[in-house]
């Protein structure tokens, strides 16, 4: 079984700063890409931003300049670094993971975070 835990959430002033952690853990034979996505109320999930094993790194453009992701050494931690946050980031953040478990090493799922809130005041 496989567990993806985010971190760091919470109440922040508008133009404030936060740090989402989030932890994969179980019976993990590899990842791929890890990645956060968020939910505004009302609104549908949308991408954040993503990493690669690699490094590469992909972000929605309104998040582009101020929000940077990255991968622990262990590679199985991402990061989401919030920086000048603005009202309309609020939302619940998803931690996200492209990865292959121990008993199927060559299929990969996607697996999701439980979320964690950010609401932004003005």
């Amino acid at each position: 079984q496989v567990q993806l835990v985010e971190s760091g959430g919470g109440l922040v002033q508008a133009g404030g700063s936060l740090r989402l952690s989030c932890a994969a853990s179980g019976s993990i034979f590899s990842i791929n890409r890890m990645g956060w996505y968020r939910q505004a109320p009302g609104k549908q999930r949308e991408l954040v931003a993503t990493i690669t094993n690699s490094g590469g790194t992909n972000y929605a453009d309104s998040v582009k300049g101020r929000f940077t992701s990255s991968r622990g050494n262990g590679k199985s931690t991402v990061y989401l670094q919030m920086n000048s946050l603005k009202p309309a980031d609020t939302a619940v953040y998803y931690c996200n993971a492209l990865l292959s478990v121990a008993l199927s090493t060559w299929e990969y799922n996607t697996y999701w975070g439980q979320g964690t809130q950010v609401p932004v005041s003005a």
